[in-house]
C-alpha cells in the first residue's frame, strides 16, 4: 500500500514554530481558600500592640426590690492589674530576580510581578497556619482547659459537636476542621440518618451542624490519623476571637502586608522584601473550644 509522503507537507512539529502558546501564571498547588482569614474580624493596632483588660470574677451584689429601710448593696468591678497583651508578629521572606532575567523575559507576563504573586500566596498561607498553631497566638493554643472536650468514641459524631456547642454556646460562628476530619464527621452523621445540610459560603457548598457551618481548613493538621475540631465565637463586640493587624505600613499593598525593593545587589539581582504583620487574640475564654484528637479513618458498612 503506498503511503503519503509527509515531505510535500508542512508538519505539525514545524507549524507549532510559528504559532502562539497559550500560557498560565505559575500555578502553585499548595494556595487554598483561606477561609478562617476571610472569616475573622480584623482589628486595627497601633504600635503593633493589643492588650485585652478583662473583669476579675467576684461577689457582684445585687438585689431585687429591696426594703425601704435596708441598705443598698455596694457593687464593685475588679480589672485584672496585669492585663495581657498581644504583639503582631512576622511572616516574611525575601526574593531575588536577576535583572537579566526580568529585562528580557518580560512578556507576555511579568517576571518580578508572578514571582512576588507565588511568594505572597505562599505567606499568605504561612498566616493562616500561624493563625492556628502558632505558639504564643494560635488558635489551638489560646483555648482553655474548661473549654477542651474530648471525643465519646473515636470519630466525631453528632454528639460531641453538640457537646462544643454547649461549651461556646452564646452565639457561635463557625467551626474549623480538617477537610478529613469534616468528612469522617459526615460519615457518623449518615451513619445516624441525619445528613447535615449543607450551606453556600463564599461560594463553595459547606456541610453544617445545629446551623454552625464546618469550614475546611488544612492548617489543622493531622497528627496520625488525628486531627482537632474548632469552634469559635468571633467580633470584638460579641467578646469573641479577633485577627490582628497595622494598616498604613511603608509598602503595603494589602492591610498589613507590605512588598519593599531592596535594590539591586553585586550579582545583578533585584531583591524584594515581603513582610505580613499579624496576630489573633481570644477576647474571653469561653469564645473558643476544642474537640481534640478525633480519628479520621473510621469507615462503615452499610
Amino acid at each position: 500500500m503506498a503511503t503519503p509522503d509527509d515531505s510535500r507537507t508542512l508538519g505539525e512539529r514545524a507549524a507549532r514554530q510559528l504559532a502562539n502558546t497559550t500560557k498560565t501564571p505559575p500555578q502553585w498547588v499548595g494556595s487554598t481558600p483561606r477561609w478562617l482569614v476571610q472569616l475573622l474580624p480584623w482589628t486595627p493596632v497601633e504600635a503593633g500592640v493589643y492588650r485585652i483588660n478583662r473583669v476579675i470574677d467576684d461577689k457582684f451584689a445585687v438585689e431585687c426590690s429591696p426594703d425601704d429601710s435596708s441598705e443598698l448593696p455596694l457593687a464593685r468591678v475588679k480589672y485584672e492589674e496585669k492585663p495581657r497583651e498581644y504583639n503582631l508578629t512576622t511572616v516574611t521572606t525575601t526574593l531575588e530576580v536577576h535583572t537579566r532575567i526580568s529585562d528580557l523575559f518580560r512578556s507576555p507576563m511579568d517576571q518580578v510581578k508572578e514571582q512576588l504573586t507565588v511568594a505572597v500566596e505562599r505567606i499568605k498561607e504561612k498566616q493562616e497556619d500561624e493563625l492556628v498553631n502558632n505558639g504564643t497566638y494560635g488558635l489551638l493554643n489560646s483555648v482553655h482547659d474548661s473549654m477542651r472536650v474530648k471525643p465519646r468514641g473515636a470519630a466525631p459524631t453528632p454528639d460531641d459537636l453538640d457537646e462544643l456547642i454547649a461549651r461556646v454556646w452564646k452565639e457561635p460562628s463557625f467551626f474549623l476542621a480538617h477537610p478529613r476530619a469534616i468528612a469522617a464527621f459526615g460519615r457518623e452523621c449518615t451513619r445516624r440518618g441525619v445528613p447535615p445540610p449543607t450551606i453556600s459560603l463564599f461560594g463553595a457548598p459547606v456541610i453544617t451542624w445545629r446551623g454552625i457551618p464546618l469550614v475546611p481548613c488544612d492548617k489543622l493538621h493531622l497528627v496520625g490519623k488525628k486531627s482537632d475540631i474548632l469552634l469559635m465565637r468571633t467580633g470584638e463586640k460579641k467578646r469573641g476571637v479577633i485577627g490582628l493587624f497595622q494598616p498604613g505600613i511603608p509598602g503595603e499593598i494589602s492591610p498589613s502586608l507590605s512588598v519593599r525593593f531592596m535594590g539591586i545587589n553585586p550579582r545583578g539581582a533585584a531583591a524584594y522584601l515581603i513582610s505580613l504583620y499579624c496576630s489573633a487574640a481570644v477576647m474571653t475564654e469561653d469564645a473558643i473550644g476544642v474537640l481534640e484528637g478525633v480519628e479520621v479513618d473510621r469507615y462503615h458498612e452499610y
